[in-house]
């Protein structure tokens, strides 16, 4: 995880946060993982809580073993 730290109209403050995965899957659940992803933001309480503040890229590398 990183994130961007700027100023904003003289007030130091978290701009962006980029989320980043590494996961390993079990061969023919690429489909229910990419769901997983793709909700994530929306479930997160950490998210929820700063939605419309802070923007969150969620991504992830996906492999299948």
């Amino acid at each position: 995880m990183e994130g961007d730290i700027e100023n904003v109209d003289g007030v130091i403050r978290i701009t962006r946060i980029r989320v980043h995965y590494t996961l390993k899957i079990p061969e023919g659940t690429r489909d229910r993982a990419q769901r997983a992803l793709d909700t994530h933001q929306a479930k997160c309480p950490a998210a929820v809580s700063v939605m419309g503040s802070i923007d969150i890229q969620i991504g992830a590398d996906i492999e299948e073993v």
